[in-house]
């Protein structure tokens, strides 16, 4: 589970910078890309070639990064592995999903025994990260929508036969239903994730921006930062949260910036790779 496990990088770390520029461009820019240019790219973001060195060492031991010599030039390609959790998390990063009052949820029930108390804490840490609520310790929720990632944790880990999952509507519970969910959730921590990430970007120019390093440090930074909230925060419905939740706010500030800076920091890339290796590199997967 290490490249999974690696997900969890404190945003704003050098581990977690590196990751966030492979899985915007590295798959974009012909799924390879010379070790200079990830390091030239660092630098934007005010990380030294040396601490870059260390963070890519890092992830080819996580099992993120494969070294390749193409044309005589030393870069790095993503494992398979690597690859499919960054296609899972683009949709998850790139188009978060809100419950609707009438959504089903999904319940989680497990037992692992104490000889396996390992695999029961990745179990918790893992259905935690993607955004699950504790109803028990061993019985916990998430929007119905979720169930496919719920599952692809229980095969990895082998607790398929540890767990049952269960399909249901509403919640019934005994008072009032959004003190019960604030009690399933730390709602305080995700509407600070909320709050603080409109406080460090609502400034940011959402109309027309240059395709320079200021505009892709922003980016890339913006989404490293964003990157936490639609993973952690399921997407409960409105029913079942406060009536001042500032997600909406910080969907719609994330959606902007994404519009204005995605392309022209891509293009400053381009430009970063055209003048490392000297010729111009083709765009491998279309940008949305």
């Amino acid at each position: 589970m290490s490249v999974l496990d690696d997900t969890f990088s404190r945003p704003g770390s050098v581990v977690s910078l590196l990751r966030t520029t492979i899985g915007l461009y590295l798959r974009q820019c012909g799924g390879w890309m010379p070790a200079k240019s990830l390091t030239d790219l660092m630098e934007v973001l005010d990380v030294p070639v040396e601490l870059t060195r260390t963070a890519l060492t890092r992830l080819k031991q996580k099992g993120v990064l494969i070294a390749e010599v193409k044309a005589g030039t030393k870069g790095f390609a993503l494992t398979d592995a690597a690859d499919m959790l960054y296609s899972r998390g683009d949709r998850r990063i790139n188009f978060p999903r809100n419950m609707q009052p009438d959504d089903s949820w999904c319940l989680i029930s497990f037992s692992v025994p104490e000889a396996q108390r390992e695999r029961r804490h990745q179990l918790r840490r893992q259905l935690s990260w993607i955004g699950c609520g504790t109803v028990a310790p061993g019985l916990w929720v998430c929007p119905d929508f979720l169930r496919e990632e719920v599952n692809v944790i229980l095969k990895d880990l082998d607790l398929q036969r540890q767990a049952v999952l269960f399909t249901t509507r509403t919640p019934e519970v005994a008072g009032d239903l959004r003190e019960i969910v604030s009690e399933w959730w730390d709602l305080d921590y995700l509407a600070g994730l909320h709050k603080d990430f409109c406080t460090e970007y609502g400034a940011v120019e959402t109309e027309s921006v240059p395709a320079d390093s200021d505009t892709f440090a922003t980016y890339v930074k913006c989404i490293d930062r964003w990157r936490v909230i639609p993973y952690v925060d399921p997407g409960l419905p409105a029913t079942c949260l406060p009536n001042d939740w500032p997600g909406g706010r910080c969907i719609e500030l994330f959606l902007a910036i994404r519009r204005s800076h995605e392309r022209p920091s891509l293009a400053f890339v381009q430009t970063i790779l055209q003048e490392d290796s000297g010729v111009a590199t083709e765009v491998g997967m279309a940008v949305t």
